[in-house]
């Protein structure tokens, strides 16, 4: 399969967050999507049914959210830029898909519209899935968008960091974004960048399949073109060759995780908002930037220094910038929308550097403005 170049609709729209996830994933060349119909991710899949035929791509609706992921393996192994959604409760059941995935080093993009348990309503409570859902060892990316023109531009970095780092890429969605409307600016397709996986320079007779440096993912050949190649999940040797080792073992999965945070600079990335003097910080990120950003404008009126560090990628963990951040001010505010989750992470890097306290809202709605900037005042005392 030769991967398409992205086409997609351009100039300046009204849209659903959701659409706007399939029009990023068609800029960035996605020809298969596979899903099983969850709300409130169903926009997506009915988009990409009505779209994908148009475009040359195929579209499959598994028989439920299993089938649907390994599907994704397959039609990547192919040569497809390939993509699933889901909604909280099918991303549970896709996680066996995804460390397959892992270890056989098969990329594809899947986006997760995280809601509360059994309805539909607004919550970030799947933050540590994304990183620990997948059994055995793995150094996951997930992107974390907060509005629709993110949606877009995330789905769009998600590919290209699946075909870089030849990974599985998630999107950390939310019912809110995905279900809102808002300005989307689409670029022509010639100002959108778009990365091809790499193929291999030697002929089948003396290719080695799993051979790379240890932060480097190594070329990946399409079925269909000659490489007779084992993807399995079971530990192998750089000849795709299944035979149990601890050394081989070892190497395997220190490569895997590696060649992610080797590159953290090229993969984290973090927005500041009135950080510059700021002695009180809120750390959050998806749709829960949205107020907090607010409530710092609120603050800053009332003589209040604050200012927020919005993550867009959560895993890998920010690091460097929490820990700079835990230098600078006096305290952080973490803002989720879930019982507080990720604020451990922020603890782990920034406990000695300055007190790190929960903002946490399980509601099944976002946090307003006020409430956060009550939070900030409080902080203050």
């Amino acid at each position: 399969m030769t991967p398409r170049r992205g086409n997609h609709q351009t100039g300046i729209h009204f849209m659903l967050g959701n659409h706007a996830v399939v029009e990023g994933a068609l800029a960035a060349g996605c020809d298969f999507f596979a899903g099983y119909p969850i709300t409130p991710a169903n926009e997506i899949a009915q988009h990409m049914a009505q779209r994908m035929p148009r475009e040359g791509g195929v579209f499959f609706q598994g028989e439920d959210e299993l089938c649907s992921i390994f599907a994704l393996s397959g039609a990547s192994l192919c040569g497809a830029k390939a993509m699933t959604a889901t909604a909280s409760a099918g991303f549970n059941y896709m996680q066996e898909g995804i460390g397959y995935a892992v270890a056989a080093e098969i990329p594809m993009v899947i986006v997760n519209v995280m809601r509360c348990r059994g309805e539909n309503y607004a919550t970030q409570s799947d933050v540590m899935q994304f990183r620990w859902g997948a059994s055995g060892d793995h150094a996951h990316i997930v992107l974390a968008p907060s509005s629709v023109q993110e949606l877009f531009d995330y789905t769009i970095r998600a590919f290209n960091l699946a075909e870089k780092y030849r990974t599985p890429v998630m999107v950390m969605s939310e019912t809110t974004i995905a279900l809102m409307r808002e300005k989307l600016v689409i670029p022509p397709p010639d100002r959108i960048e778009t990365v091809i996986r790499k193929k291999p320079a030697d002929p089948p007779s003396v290719f080695v399949p799993f051979k790379a440096a240890e932060d480097t993912a190594p070329p990946l050949p399409a079925f269909g073109e000659g490489y007779r190649i084992l993807h399995s999940l079971n530990p192998h040797d750089e000849n795709g060759a299944i035979a149990w080792s601890p050394d081989v073992f070892e190497s395997l999965y220190r490569r895997i995780t590696h060649k992610i945070t080797a590159h953290y600079d090229a993969i984290v990335r973090t927005a500041d908002f009135y950080l510059d003097d700021a002695d009180i910080a809120l750390v959050a990120y998806g749709s829960e930037a949205r107020p907090a950003r607010q409530a710092v404008r609120m603050a800053r009126e009332k003589g209040i220094k604050a200012g927020v560090l919005k993550l867009d990628t959560v895993w890998p963990v920010p690091e460097k910038q929490l820990a700079d951040l835990s230098r600078q001010v006096d305290c952080i505010l973490a803002v989720e929308m879930n019982t507080g989750k990720y604020v451990n992470e922020i603890r782990r890097v920034c406990t000695g550097n300055c007190a790190v306290y929960p903002v946490t809202k399980n509601r099944g709605e976002i946090h307003t403005t006020a409430e956060i900037f009550r939070a900030v005042a409080e902080a203050k005392k």
